[in-house]
């Protein structure tokens, strides 16, 4: 007597059940999850790397310069003033553990790949008016000496190039300015006069108005 033909469904309900079906509790993830999504803890034991004690609340110079080799960013890229200032970190050369975690949770940001991915786009945030105007006055008091209510001069320069150095037309001649004059102080409101210089004033002065809005001294 011939053998009686199983089906395709016969077959395939029986290749099915032999085959141990995975099962994902709700703590677990998949290796795509892992790499996506943002672990709080991850991003601290990311932090203590950085520190000289594990037990530090407080990331500073060395551990600052390490950070800046690892996502292979100088310290000097305008980049890093934008982490400052989305950590809202009070000490120029310092993130705590606090700023750390709130700057890279809004970043989602756990790891040196995750924020390497980034970067390339957070320069690009400088382009924006609004958020570059926050920047620039944030970078004020991170930037001053906190035991003085005014940036020193010296200061003040290096954090103008940084911010202005490659977008005004006009800088040069305003470092230029700077070093002449008498001042050795810059105070918040004429630092924040200056950027409004730097965006309304043509490069011919022609429409300047020395007892304007724009005064600067």
């Amino acid at each position: 007597m011939a053998r009686k033909r199983r089906s395709t469904t016969e077959i395939n309900t029986v290749e099915n059940a032999s085959v141990p079906k995975r099962r994902y509790t709700g703590s677990q993830r998949t290796p795509f999850e892992e790499m996506v999504v943002f672990n709080s803890k991850k991003c601290l034991t990311w932090f203590n790397k950085y520190t000289n004690n594990h037990s530090s609340d407080t990331l500073g110079p060395e551990g600052m310069e390490l950070f800046c080799f690892d996502i292979e960013v100088d310290p000097e890229d305008v980049v890093m003033l934008y982490l400052a200032w989305k950590m809202n970190a009070k000490s120029m050369g310092y993130f705590t553990s606090a700023e750390w975690l709130k700057g890279f949770t809004e970043l989602q940001c756990d790891s040196v790949k995750k924020l390497q991915s980034k970067l390339d786009s957070l320069r690009l945030c400088f382009n924006d008016p609004l958020t570059f105007k926050s920047i620039y006055r944030y970078a004020y008091d991170f930037a001053r000496d906190k035991d003085q209510r005014s940036m020193d001069v010296e200061t003040a320069k290096l954090m103008l190039n940084l911010l202005l150095g490659k977008q005004w037309t006009l800088y040069p001649l305003f470092a230029k300015f700077i070093d002449q004059s008498k001042y050795r102080v810059i105070n918040k409101d004429q630092w924040c006069n200056i950027l409004e210089f730097s965006r309304s004033i043509n490069t011919d002065l022609t429409n300047y108005d020395i007892d304007g809005a724009c005064k600067l001294y």
